[in-house]
């Protein structure tokens, strides 16, 4: 069995995992396809952001996704005291 300090880090660090996935999900799948008619109404840098999204935004949140998943489990690891030094 895990004790409750393990169960609560995992615990964390699923819910970090999930709102992770939900974000990209939303924003490669929800603005890149679902959205991308109401979307294509506003440009950026001339074209529409429905296929903005769909060509290179979802890949610019899925990067910025990363880091913030990097930077939120160093957190989280110092803070259930189970960090590499």
């Amino acid at each position: 069995m895990l004790s409750k300090s393990a169960q609560a880090y995992w615990a964390a660090n699923l819910r970090l995992l999930i709102v992770c996935l939900v974000i990209w999900f939303v924003v490669s799948f929800g603005a890149g396809i679902l959205f991308a008619g109401p979307l294509d109404n506003i440009r950026l840098g001339g074209y529409k952001l429905g296929f903005w999204f769909a060509q290179q935004g979802s890949i610019y949140i899925f990067v910025v996704l990363i880091f913030f998943y990097a930077w939120r489990m160093g957190k989280l690891d110092r803070e259930f005291d189970v960090h590499e030094d």
